[in-house]
């Protein structure tokens, strides 16, 4: 199991075809978040699946139904992982389900987060500039609440690259000190030299982190390249606009801006019109797209 540089994967010539996997691991994140750890049951199934950080897999409940989850990653073992909200029946009854339930799973679906977000050829900077940064630039990671989830396997990716990357910030903004997911993995994340600064909108009397909504931390956040920098930001919509409005302003180029987008996928291949947005259709194409490209349509209500 890994990850390619390829939006389109050999897997999705039939996107109806639905692969089995066992729950081996169940994980209480937050009330009404967890995440689960799947084997393929068949093992060659699971050495030729390839995903892009930011795609997402259909899960498939027998008697119950589908849901679209994002991918979060692979454990040290190779298991594909995934965190769920349970708002549903579909992820109500994986939650029941538990360790050893079989499911489903249909995908990889999907544009993911650009792998190589900004290179020295093509962003326009001084030569001075380019000969002393790294090849894919400088990253800024945004995560509200289970936002951090479609982001977490690109935060995997670069650090297992981390030397072809210039600074790399991690900001991350919960409700509480208690939601804020993958809190064990921070310190892992700030070894491999990225910053992960948290904030919370309430906070709880042990707390000694950042208080506030992350545009704050945004505002305050050294950004010594903005031409080199790639933003990328998952969470409530309205944290969205407020987020990529800041890193504007910041000097950061609206196309190296990239958001992720949720909608009803109920097919995964754009044919049940559930997930469309204006001329666009999250599951195909998306869920990942640059900010320039539906910034209009995230303004109208309702849409």
């Amino acid at each position: 199991m890994s990850v390619v540089n390829r939006a389109s994967l050999p897997n999705q010539l039939d996107p109806w075809k639905t692969s089995t996997v066992t729950v081996n691991r169940l994980r209480a994140h937050t009330s009404g978040v967890f995440s689960i750890d799947l084997s393929f049951e068949d093992p060659d199934v699971g050495k030729q699946f390839e995903f892009v950080p930011g795609q997402f897999n259909m899960l498939y409940v027998p008697g119950v139904g589908e849901a679209a989850i994002s991918i979060a990653g692979t454990n040290v073992s190779g298991m594909l992982q995934h965190t769920i909200r349970t708002v549903g029946a579909v992820t109500t009854a994986i939650e029941k389900g538990g360790v050893g339930m079989s499911l489903g799973l249909r995908g990889p679906f999907g544009r993911g987060w650009p792998l190589e977000p900004v290179t020295n050829s093509t962003a326009k900077v001084s030569t001075s500039t380019k000969n002393d940064h790294p090849k894919n630039g400088d990253v800024i990671i945004v995560a509200g609440g289970i936002g951090l989830a479609p982001l977490r396997s690109m935060v995997e990716h670069i650090g297992s690259r981390r030397a072809e990357y210039g600074t790399v910030s991690i900001v991350v903004g919960a409700r509480s000190p208690g939601d804020l997911l993958y809190q064990d993995e921070y310190e892992d994340w700030r070894s491999r030299k990225m910053k992960v600064i948290c904030t919370v909108d309430r906070a709880s009397l042990d707390w000694k982190g950042q208080i506030g909504v992350v545009t704050l931390l945004l505002e305050r956040l050294e950004i010594s390249h903005p031409s080199l920098t790639t933003f990328m930001t998952c969470g409530p919509e309205v944290m969205m606009r407020y987020a990529a409005k800041s890193a504007i302003n910041r000097g950061i180029p609206e196309a190296q801006i990239y958001v992720t987008l949720e909608r009803n996928m109920n097919c995964a291949i754009g044919l049940c019109g559930h997930c469309q947005l204006g001329p666009n259709f999250i599951c195909k194409d998306g869920p990942v797209f640059r900010y320039n490209s539906v910034s209009a349509l995230l303004r109208v209500q309702e849409l």
